[in-house]
């Protein structure tokens, strides 16, 4: 049988490789090598128009991490604290989740990617968590992951996937789900009440998690991605 192949989004971002200094379309290699070890095969997606056509190819999406989503999709005013607005992303992700929900594909999104479930299905977010629970322990900043519990429903596939109802994750956001998507049932919550992980009702898979697996040991939740990407699509 044929390894499944998962679609990635990527980063558009500005790059420096040898000589070259440029816009470019940029995943971190972890993410890649997370799908890879979990049985599938991995195809990054640049954020281009009409990109949702490729996947009637594709068994499963992955929706990465990155800056933070245009506040206007969720009808709020921009925080000061917001930063690294693409629209271009933006449009090309929520495109990339409205065909993938209509094709029944497997979903998992990553940080970001949870953010855009939440909101493409209605929706909001808190647009900086310090302002909302009073700390900064879900963002060490620059780069640097913190180290924090999460707890899980035990009555939702990703607890099932993870075989345990307790998760130390690694962190790195200020943004996170304030008023739930419709259809999205919260299914991990960390100590101070954040919703740190959701899963679509009715959906085969599709699960959105606010931490960063690709930066851990854990490979339960890329392993529960393929394996909903290799099974026949339900019927109907």
């Amino acid at each position: 049988m044929s390894r499944p192949v998962i679609g990635v989004t990527s980063y558009a971002e500005r790059a420096r490789w040898a000589a070259w200094d440029m816009p470019a379309s940029v995943v971190p290699q972890r993410y890649l090598d997370k799908v890879l070890g979990a049985g599938a095969t991995p195809v990054i997606l640049p954020a281009v128009p009409d990109i949702a056509g490729v996947l009637a190819r594709l068994d499963g999406l992955l929706l990465v991490g990155g800056g933070d989503l245009d506040p206007m999709r969720y009808g709020a005013i921009p925080h000061p604290k917001n930063n690294r607005v693409n629209l271009v992303r933006d449009d090309a992700e929520m495109a990339l989740i409205e065909e993938a929900l209509q094709q029944r594909l497997p979903i998992l999104g990553i940080c970001r990617g949870l953010q855009l479930l939440n909101v493409a299905l209605g929706g909001t977010l808190h647009q900086h968590v310090p302002d909302v629970v009073g700390h900064e322990r879900h963002s060490g900043g620059d780069g640097v992951f913190t180290r924090h519990d999460v707890h899980l429903n035990p009555r939702c596939v990703l607890s099932r996937a993870l075989t345990r109802t307790t998760l130390e994750v690694s962190s790195l956001h200020h943004q996170a789900i304030d008023r739930l998507g419709t259809g999205l049932t919260p299914c991990a919550w960390s100590d101070d009440g954040l919703i740190e992980a959701v899963e679509l009702e009715g959906h085969p898979f599709t699960v959105g998690v606010q931490w960063h697996p690709e930066a851990d040991e854990e490979v339960g939740v890329f392993t529960a991605l393929v394996a909903a990407a290799a099974a026949p699509l339900p019927a109907m």
